[in-house]
């Protein structure tokens, strides 16, 4: 099955300058921008520019330029605002939803950079 891509997506809207965001960081192939609804002192979207649907679509189809831009953009704002798992911070939650049992709202990969505080797990643990 292909994936199909929505350009009328609010991240697409953002990548062409429809929408505005408050930036973190720009590259060639990626942006990561301020969440509007934070749910943590630290939550940072960073998104291909490229027209990726989800992780695994991104991962199949995107050049390694875009991969390793994108890769390191995520390390850049890790590193940016404090919170690397590493000896200068606590760590942080990256979530990447794919598709409606990952309940993905915008069908853009998009990485949210989630730290500044204990974020409790993730799942509930299996009864």
């Amino acid at each position: 099955m292909a994936y199909v891509y929505d350009d009328q997506n609010i991240f697409a809207k953002i990548l062409r300058g429809e929408i505005p965001n408050s930036p973190v960081l720009e590259t060639e192939h990626s942006l990561a921008f301020n969440d509007i609804n934070p749910q943590a002192p630290v939550h940072v979207l960073v998104i291909p520019k490229g027209p990726y649907v989800c992780y695994d679509h991104f991962a199949l189809e995107a050049s390694d330029a875009e991969i390793v831009d994108f890769t390191r953009t995520v390390g850049r704002i890790c590193k940016m605002l404090g919170v690397q798992a590493d000896a200068a911070g606590d760590g942080c939650r990256l979530i990447a939803n794919a598709g409606a049992h990952g309940v993905q709202e915008v069908p853009h990969l998009h990485v949210h950079i989630l730290g500044g505080r204990m974020l409790g797990r993730m799942l509930a643990p299996a009864k």
